[in-house]
């Protein structure tokens, strides 16, 4: 059983954990996490989530996502997830995450940095991931036409791609 910390729509810990996936009442909120690596071309690292999956099956997504496990920060959640996915280790230290999307049920921390992985080189966790690819920011929006990437907001992955340029996200 995996389990949740629970929080308040102020984001301020209730004190209480809950299963993942079970229903939450009014007022409790859980975290989840992304991260967007792109390269020093511009191109984000995109994974496409294995048919097994449950949420969004087959589809393509942003290099990893995942929810916070209890006891855990959103920044140790995020390495965590990236190191099951991807079989990376990845430092975030000093990072707090660029933006945070506020959903139904929880905050949704994307963090973003520039770092220029081999491919080769990473270990895919075959329960999630069947591949990985870098694209530009045209290619995801085709791919979201053609309904092969989750269907994000378009303006969401402008603004992402715009975050990455404008602000030159540090390189780990």
């Amino acid at each position: 059983m995996e389990l949740v910390d629970l929080y308040d729509e102020g984001r301020i810990p209730l004190g209480r954990t809950a299963e993942r996936s079970a229903p939450r009442g009014p007022g409790e909120y859980r975290t989840v996490v992304h991260v967007c690596v792109f390269d020093r071309r511009g191109r984000m690292l995109i994974q496409r989530r294995t048919a097994e999956k449950t949420i969004w099956p087959g589809l393509w997504d942003v290099s990893v996502g995942g929810g916070v496990d209890a006891g855990e920060t959103s920044r140790q959640g995020a390495e965590r997830e990236f190191r099951e996915e991807l079989g990376h280790p990845l430092d975030l230290s000093g990072l707090r995450p660029s933006v945070t999307v506020n959903f139904d049920g929880g905050f949704d921390d994307f963090y973003l940095l520039t770092e220029d992985l081999a491919l080769r080189e990473l270990v895919l966790q075959k329960e999630e991931v069947q591949a990985v690819r870098w694209a530009g920011l045209e290619e995801i929006l085709a791919m979201i036409d053609e309904g092969s990437f989750i269907p994000y907001p378009k303006s969401f992955l402008h603004f992402l791609f715009d975050m990455r340029a404008q602000f030159g996200f540090p390189t780990k």
